[in-house]
């Protein structure tokens, strides 16, 4: 573990690359990355559960397990809203100090730029970027980012065109928005040149998701995000910045959803409201239902007397591994007051799904559709046009939507099986799991904690003063 001299110093100048999905196994594909795992250490990393990426981000970025930071999940269900509440982006709502702060005790003039990791909006950080659609009031979803300072977003969008926030996310989902980050990174590092730039590269994510890790396609993605990581390494080099890349998570291939909340349904637990003859699931009146984040989910119990009969339903769903009640919970740094009653780990190849209907002409109007807040659970299927949906269709919506009108943009299949990697569990086989890849890293504590990358931050910003125990 590396530990930090308390003296005020200059900080060494600083790049967190975070390449979603890398993995050893995937190096062979990435001759930039490989060549610099080739000239600097490369530790294995252990991600917390869910091994997501909002619990992995803020657990890198406070030093703290999911008990100190609060961040259960990419979403939770709040007890006080009775609402499940997915991808916020507050900063306000990770509990703790981050790395920065840390860091500018040290160096006053210590400056921080945040790229598309999450939690974005409000962190008191120097400069960043985030996607932030504009949702207009007759239905429409315009591309857009959200930026501090505020001016940062006009100046970079004039630069490099408008955020392409459809390539970052859904069906045509692709290379082009990481693309867009990389050269948004180099921008920040021309106009600002920041002490620490923490920069995050989905790509592989989504492709690893949606085709899964074994698929044909597989090497030339990776070489994709090779590139533009390439790219910034060159840079940060160049102008005498250290670089550390690394990953959140390891990726595996599914082949099993486990639809959790209809085992609860079909138990009397859930209850539905019907609106329009759809269901909506009724959370808030329900007696048990999952909050589904890829291969973990989170059962949140009205009653207390009810928990061990949850338990029995949940532990007898085809495709659950573990479930751990609030004790085990706690016995893992894992239990927070967002916390469910229950945490559910998926067995290898199978992941968690958040359907409720029974019937899917009762499907919400939103499941068919990209709708990453109003689905009371992660939805992978988003990444995956339905076949039915012709190229004619498509564009009659899509030029209905530029005139104005209103229309369900209703492209989303209802096919689980169509999701082909899914993430969360952390007993995956070695050449799948997270790395990170670095000079002068303490190879005495590897396997890493996704904690200790706050401390491996410090060590790259302050290399004088981090002492090995």
């Amino acid at each position: 573990m590396t530990t930090l001299i308390n003296t005020t110093q200059p900080a060494q100048r600083t790049a967190v690359i975070l390449v979603v999905g890398l993995n050893r196994s995937l190096l062979k594909h990435a001759p930039r990355l490989a060549a610099f795992a080739a000239k600097n250490s490369v530790l294995t990393l252990t991600p917390p559960l869910p091994a997501v990426t909002c619990t992995v981000q803020s657990s890198m970025l406070t030093g703290k397990p999911v008990s100190g930071h609060g961040i259960v999940g990419n979403g939770w269900y709040s007890r006080e809203m009775a609402d499940v509440q997915f991808w916020k982006q507050s900063n306000k709502l990770v509990q703790g100090e981050k790395v920065w702060h840390a860091a500018r005790r040290r160096d006053p003039s210590f400056t921080c730029a945040k790229l598309f990791w999450w939690y974005n909006m409000y962190a008191d950080v120097d400069f960043a970027v985030t996607p932030r659609p504009i949702y207009k009031a007759d239905g429409r979803k315009l591309p857009d980012v959200h930026t501090h300072p505020g001016g940062l977003r006009d100046r970079l969008q004039a630069e490099l065109g408008t955020f392409p926030l459809f390539h970052f996310w859904g069906p045509a989902s692709d290379i082009r928005s990481t693309r867009w980050i990389a050269d948004a990174a180099l921008k920040v590092e021309e106009w600002h040149s920041p002490t620490l730039s923490l920069v995050y590269l989905p790509h592989l994510d989504y492709a690893l998701q949606k085709l899964g890790p074994g698929n044909a396609s597989i090497p030339e993605e990776v070489h994709a995000v090779d590139v533009e990581a390439g790219r910034l390494i060159d840079t940060y080099e160049r102008n005498g910045v250290r670089c550390v890349v690394l990953s959140e998570y390891g990726i595996e291939a599914v082949d099993t959803p486990v639809h959790i909340n209809r085992a609860l349904r079909n138990a009397g637990m859930l209850a539905i409201r019907e609106e329009e003859e759809l269901e909506i699931l009724d959370a808030g009146a329900s007696e048990a239902f999952a909050v589904a984040d890829h291969q973990v989910a989170h059962v949140y119990v009205r009653h207390p007397e009810m928990i061990d009969q949850v338990a029995a339903v949940c532990r007898a769903a085809p495709g659950v591994e573990t479930v751990l009640d609030r004790a085990a919970m706690q016995s893992r740094n894992l239990l927070h007051e967002r916390s469910g009653e229950l945490m559910l780990i998926a067995k290898a190849g199978a992941w968690f799904t958040y359907y409720y209907w029974l019937d899917d002409d009762k499907a919400p109007d939103f499941a068919r559709t990209v709708d990453i807040h109003r689905k009371p659970g992660y939805d992978p299927v988003e990444l995956c046009l339905n076949p039915k949906v012709t190229k004619i269709h498509l564009g009659l919506k899509l030029l209905k939507r530029r005139m104005g009108l209103r229309t369900l943009f209703d492209v989303i299949p209802l096919d689980a099986t169509l999701v082909k990697g899914s993430h969360g569990r952390i007993d995956i086989p070695p050449d799948l799991q997270p790395i990170v890849i670095g000079s002068g890293l303490p190879r005495s504590i590897e396997p890493i904690l996704s904690e200790q990358v706050h401390d491996v931050i410090l060590g790259q910003l302050f290399p004088e003063a981090a002492a090995t125990k």
